[in-house]
């Protein structure tokens, strides 16, 4: 007999404006603990000491976090000149300096060969995996390692300030996968003089925005009571991005069923990805074909 999950069975996303100091990992946790869900999950990871979104999805809502994750997310940042470091972030050791300092029409200039489709190599102390192992833990063991180049997709990149000469705050908008920490670096490369990022905050991710979201504080002083409810926003904010099928009530047996079941397009092309709701109730997501949905995830609220 199958274990029975612990926790409730509650669903939805919650905002969360991830204070500096503490992982992605532990927001989780904390949010998880704090609604007695039975699952929570987020979508896209927040280095300890970068700030703001961090969209935390709780049990049906976890179907949803591709669609996140996937989508564009914006970043501003502040990158200080002249020095770089093996973490390409502040609390890295120091590995090379320079008193050259660029002009801001240098960087402005700079900035176009990042923007668009540009393959990107992520940092030595990254999540990626080489041979099985993090790339971190092997950095953290003194090892350099061959980390391949990826695409990356960036929508804009614009210098937002020069507080001085030594500093430049940048905010970027890009796709899946992109390490800030990289662009960082490999800015200061281009320019000649270093760079690494000092501060960083995740102003929004696809529908979530960080002046939405809950400070950890809240969280612990809500916990487990019917306010903290309230802050919950429900589990098709996830698909902002996809149409909104209606289904017949003989389409929504079908799909909770996992069977193709019929719906109403006025929007829909062969092919499209989208999801059903019947009577305002998401119901699953799939692909649309000739007046039906086939779905690929169902939602058991």
């Amino acid at each position: 007999m199958a274990r029975k999950r612990k926790g409730r069975a509650v669903s939805g996303w919650l905002v969360v404006d991830k204070p500096a100091g503490i992982t992605s990992t532990a927001v989780v946790n904390k949010v998880r603990w704090a609604f007695d869900a039975q699952k929570a999950g987020h979508a896209g990871t927040l280095d300890p000491d970068a700030t703001g979104v961090l969209a935390v999805a709780l049990g049906e809502a976890t179907k949803t976090v591709p669609y996140i994750t996937d989508a564009l997310k914006c970043y501003r940042f502040l990158v200080r000149l002249g020095v770089s470091t093996r973490t390409d972030d502040a609390e890295g050791e120091v590995i090379a300096t320079s008193d050259l300092r660029p002009a801001d029409d240098e960087i402005a200039a700079a900035l176009a060969a990042f923007r668009g489709e540009i393959m990107q190599i992520p940092p030595q102390f990254s999540a990626v995996k080489i041979d099985g192992e993090r790339a971190y833990d092997l950095a953290r063991d003194g090892e350099t390692v061959e980390i391949a180049a990826r695409e990356l997709w960036v929508e804009s990149l614009e210098m937002i300030a020069r507080p001085d000469a030594d500093h430049v705050e940048l905010e970027m908008v890009c796709g899946k996968g992109g390490y800030v920490r990289a662009i960082a670096r490999d800015l200061g490369a281009a320019l000649g003089c270093h760079g690494h990022v000092q501060c960083l905050r995740r102003t929004w991710s696809g529908p979530f925005d960080a002046e939405d979201g809950i400070s950890l504080d809240t969280i612990d002083r809500l916990a487990r009571t019917e306010e903290l409810e309230t802050h919950l926003l429900p589990l098709e904010k996830g698909l902002a991005d996809l149409p909104e099928l209606p289904c017949t009530p003989e389409g929504a047996v079908r799909l909770r069923n996992g069977n193709p079941g019929m719906v109403i397009s006025a929007n829909c092309e062969y092919g499209d990805e989208a999801w059903a709701s019947y009577q305002g109730q998401p119901i699953a997501v799939g692909i649309y074909k000739a007046g039906e949905l086939h779905p690929s995830r169902v939602f058991n609220l």
